[in-house]
This record gives structure tokens, sequence and C-alpha cells, in this order.
């Protein structure tokens, strides 16, 4: 991957609430903001229990996350975030086990994120060239080399809460060619905020459902080199 050396810097908004126009409405649904007088209104933390409520009319029904295995400042928001990046990109920020979708107006959404483990962070450009609900997963050569037990899911494994993959997967190309990475959904509420996965970015499932109903194919995605906190 190449490196990226591009300015972005979040600040966490201040005080209880916040009245701003133009924040991208799809963004905010579920995020405990309600319109008053063509102004968006977000009640900091006050609606997290509906945000992770568990999704019983899933495929394979979501449990609500336990959230006193996440870290508070894990939990999605909406941020100040500077940036010279358009719109509806994807900034993720191993360093900091952040991923931010830009909106309008110097705004973000902020999800908390496992990443890559150490040996396996990587930095670039890329994009969403796939979509899946409820993937198949199929580890790799290396995966299989270091771990022989996955060989009975050369195949693929089926999709299931038990998946790795989870309930969602936007995969992540380059020049037409899937990446192997890609960010995806997770029941294990301890790994946000920890480098666990190899290379892969993981969101808990209602946040990457959240994330994955915003974004389209061709989506531009940008990994921030670990060191480069924001």
């Amino acid at each position: 991957m190449s490196s990226v050396k591009q300015h972005h810097q979040a600040t966490a908004l201040p005080g209880p609430s916040l009245s701003r126009r133009s924040l991208m409405l799809g963004s905010l649904a579920g995020l405990g903001v309600v319109g008053l007088g063509g102004c968006a209104t977000m009640r900091l933390g006050a609606d997290y229990p509906e945000i992770y409520r568990a999704l019983p009319d899933e495929r394979f029904p979501i449990p609500a996350p336990d959230l006193s295995q996440v870290d508070p400042r894990f939990l999605r928001r909406v941020v100040r975030y500077r940036t010279d990046e358009e719109p509806g990109t994807i900034i993720i920020d191993p360093g900091n086990f952040y991923l931010y979708h830009i909106l309008e107006d110097g705004f973000a959404t902020r999800y908390g994120a496992n990443v890559g483990r150490a040996g396996f962070l990587w930095t670039g450009e890329a994009y969403i060239g796939r979509k899946a609900e409820w993937p198949i997963w199929t580890p790799t050569r290396d995966q299989i080399g270091r771990d022989p037990w996955l060989v009975e899911h050369a195949g693929g494994m089926a999709p299931g809460l038990d998946n790795p993959l989870g309930s969602r997967a936007l995969y992540l190309y380059q020049d037409g060619v899937y990446t192997l990475y890609t960010i995806y959904g997770t029941r294990h509420e301890w790994t946000i905020g920890q480098g666990v996965s190899s290379g892969c970015v993981g969101l808990l499932h209602q946040d990457v459902i959240h994330l994955y109903d915003l974004i389209p194919i061709g989506t531009k995605v940008i990994v921030l080199p670990a060191g480069d906190a924001v």
C-alpha cells in the first residue's frame, strides 16, 4: 500500500448537544438525532441503548452488545473532523482505533474499531469494490499456514454469527483487484480498540450495518499510518 500524507484532525463535540444544518441525514439516523426547525440536534450518548439494540429481524438474529466491555470513547458519535476529503469518504485511523465516515460542513460519524495486530498494519488508499450481507469467509493460504485448523474452511465458511466477517462486509479494492482487506462486523465487543486482525477493520454489528447502508460501491477509503494520530 502506498503511504498517505494528508491533513486530518478530529475534535470531540463540546457540551451535551449539537445543533448544525446540513449533516448527512442518513448517517444521523439512529444516533439520537432529531430535526428541529431545519436543524439537526444530537443528544450525545442519550440513545446508546437504542443505537446498539438487538436486531432480531436479521437473517441471523443479532443480540445487543455488552457495552460494559467497550470503552465509551469507541461508541458511535458525530465529531468535528477537519479534512480535505469529500463527504462520503471513509478514513481509517488504526493508531487510534477509529473509522470516520466524512459528513458535510466539517463533521464525521466516528465508529470505534478493531484493526490489524502488530505486523499486519497497512496504509494507503483503496475503494469499496464489493459489498455483501452475511458473507461467506474463505481463509487465505497465509492464514491457513499460520493456523492449520483453518484448512477445514478452505472452501469457505457459511454465513452466521460465528463467521469471522459477521453480518456485513465491505471489500477494499485497488485498481480492480481485491486487496484481501475488508471492513466487517464483529460480535466480540472486547476487540474494539484492539489490534487483533490480519489487517481488516472490524466494527460492532450495529455499527457496520449502519455504515453499510450508507456506503455505495466506489466509496473512497483512506487508511492512515498508525503513527498519524488525529
